[in-house]
């Protein structure tokens, strides 16, 4: 099969200016996709602003004879996810791609949490990818085509001490990636989650030890493949760090049957709570219609 190329591509990659951003953009632009390069410049809880990090980059990839250009506009706010998706139309005349990569941190227990720090976390993470890939996602419909990625973690998949707010906005992505998979189908529109561990300014303190083995570039190619023409997945969630390769899912069990028009008593869901839990023979449904039609399946029966 041929190398996985992007010319005539061309791509959005939010908080592009270091970490693993940064390595898409330098992946992408080697491979013949023109780039715009979004970075705020801030520090890892939000705060300040630099046009330096996206500007770097952005000469990086001139310096090796890519295109690429530098957009210092926040996700944070509509005017600004409009802003960055109307500079790859401007300077490139298209948008094929949007990687959501922009993040912050301002972790704290949940009892200590404060609305402040709550609200700027999903106002960076699940509402900037929203102003950011609706505009792109308008003018995918109208190309018929596009490629999405969400960044997510495995704090909200899977729940980490110490990070509701991060865990909430980045477990929302996954929901807001599963309505555009399917949204998109039929505009050949691919739209998928990752949950990477790699290391980067927002996790190098946090890993530890590990941090040393979780190269961002590890994740690269992943990305890579999920936004190129030959990938036709959508609707997935991977884990992705150090080199290994993952799908995540979320499964639906058998469960148990109370019986057409049953009204079982508390004790009852007790008693049987074991067969409820029970993960064998589980599927993975790709949408609400298959949770309903495994549950009309059962009223048949």
């Amino acid at each position: 099969m041929s190398d996985i190329r992007f010319d005539g591509k061309v791509a959005l990659i939010t908080g592009a200016g270091g970490g693993l951003g940064k390595t898409y953009a330098l992946a992408l632009a080697a491979r013949g996709c023109k780039i715009v390069v979004n970075d705020l410049g801030g520090k890892s809880d939000g705060t300040g602003a630099s046009v330096s990090m996206a500007d770097a980059v952005v000469k990086e990839i001139e310096s090796a004879g890519g295109m690429a250009v530098a957009n210092h506009d926040s996700v944070a706010t509509p005017e600004g996810g409009k802003a960055m998706v109307q500079a790859a139309i401007d300077n490139f005349g298209r948008i094929d791609i949007v990687i959501n990569n922009a993040g912050i941190l301002r972790d704290k227990t949940f009892a200590k949490l404060e609305p402040a720090d709550l609200g700027i976390v999903l106002d960076v993470h699940l509402k900037g990818a929203f102003y950011v890939t609706q505009p792109a996602f308008i003018k995918m419909k109208e190309q018929n085509y596009g490629r999405i990625i969400f960044t997510a973690s495995s704090a909200g998949v899977l729940g980490n001490f110490g990070q509701t707010n991060y865990g909430a906005a980045k477990m929302g992505l996954v929901g807001l990636s599963n309505v555009l998979a399917l949204e998109g189908a039929k505009n050949n529109i691919k739209c998928n989650v990752i949950a990477p561990i790699a290391r980067t300014r927002l996790t190098e303190q946090l890993l530890g030890p590990a941090a040393a083995t979780l190269d961002p570039e590890c994740v690269t190619p992943l990305v890579t493949y999920l936004v190129s023409e030959q990938c036709d997945l959508t609707h997935n969630i991977f884990s992705v760090g150090g080199g290994r390769f993952a799908r995540m899912f979320v499964g639906l069990t058998p469960g148990w049957f109370a019986g057409k028009g049953g009204k079982p008593a508390p004790e009852q869901i007790r008693d049987h709570i074991g067969e409820i839990r029970d993960p064998a023979s589980y599927i993975i449904p790709d949408s609400i219609a298959d949770e309903m039609r495994a549950m009309m399946e059962m009223f048949k029966g």
